[in-house]
């Protein structure tokens, strides 16, 4: 009896010590496991932070790029407008003053100008300029432009001056009155603002068709010419000229003999020239005239350096 005692009690004590260690185990397992989350959960921690770190590094960056690009984009656009801004003419006192002394000057320059354009024979002319890096003058008339704005906005894209020759080059209709004078002008500034797309562009700049001086209409144009001044617009003639508006054939020879005779001794010049359809010759002798006006020492000058 005692003896099966014992042995129960025996048998009791090792279950009880088998279920300490089992339960030890299990407590040691479970730690083990909570060790390995705790471990996993540091480390997928640190990755996260990590991640974020760079993820945080690549935003600021962005954010810095983005920065660049916009004030880069800034300046692009600061730039374009200051362009802009220097290719309309703005007149002042100082422009009035240099528009009365066109004809005068310390050094030797010319300003080459063309009327009546623009037409077929005006990409030619534009071409020898660009050659050449000369930036001229074109006397445009509103009906051309509005028949060939594209060669209009090249003109000015490529810095040339955009001045005003009135619409339709007609002398009964333009010399009907002052008023018509003006309103014809009027009307070829609008056409300009349209084919280079300026709204607020201005050249405050006429020349007559046939000039200013003499002629059946010289009263009207001096009626004219002086409401034009009212209105900031001033107007010039030139002191030298191609021929090509004398003989319906003019050749390069013509040309050049009438440059040279009607350029030497003078200071300052505004060439009269002509890039209208039937001045071919003109376009052809072009690199003529710059070559001799070079030689003989002249700088190449455009109204933006005098309207301002």
């Amino acid at each position: 009896m005692i003896r099966d005692e014992v042995k129960n009690n025996y048998i009791y004590d090792i279950q009880k010590d088998k279920k300490i260690i089992r339960i030890k185990i299990l407590i040691l397992i479970i730690m083990f496991c909570i060790l390995i989350a705790l471990i996993l959960i540091a480390r997928n921690s640190i990755i996260a932070i990590n991640e974020y770190k760079v993820y945080k590094e690549y935003q600021n960056q962005l954010v810095a790029m983005q920065k660049q690009e916009e004030e880069k984009q800034a300046q692009i656009e600061k730039e374009k407008e200051r362009i802009r801004q220097e290719r309309i003419p703005k007149l002042t006192q100082t422009g009035r003053d240099n528009m009365s002394g066109i004809y005068h000057s310390d050094v030797k320059r010319a300003f080459l100008t063309f009327d009546d354009g623009p037409s077929s024979v005006t990409p030619t002319i534009l071409d020898v300029l660009k050659q050449e890096n000369i930036k001229a003058s074109f006397f445009v008339l509103g009906s051309r432009v509005e028949a060939m704005p594209e060669m209009v906005k090249r003109i000015y894209e490529e810095g040339h001056y955009i001045a005003n020759h009135g619409y339709s080059h007609s002398y009964s209709a333009i010399y009907s009155s002052p008023q018509a004078v003006l309103d014809e002008y009027n009307q070829c500034n609008d056409a300009v603002k349209n084919a280079i797309g300026v709204p607020e562009y201005n050249s405050h700049l006429f020349r007559f068709p046939g000039g200013l001086a003499g002629g059946p209409y010289a009263q009207i144009k001096q009626e004219a010419k002086e409401l034009l001044s009212q209105n900031d617009i001033l107007q010039v003639d030139w002191n030298a000229l191609s021929g090509d508006a004398e003989t319906t054939q003019p050749t390069i020879e013509y040309e050049m003999k009438k440059i040279q005779e009607t350029v030497t001794n003078k200071s300052s010049v505004v060439i009269l020239m002509h890039d209208a359809q039937a001045k071919k010759a003109t376009a052809e002798a072009l690199p003529q005239i710059i070559s001799w006006l070079k030689e003989n020492g002249y700088e190449f000058k455009n109204f933006y350096e005098i309207i301002k």
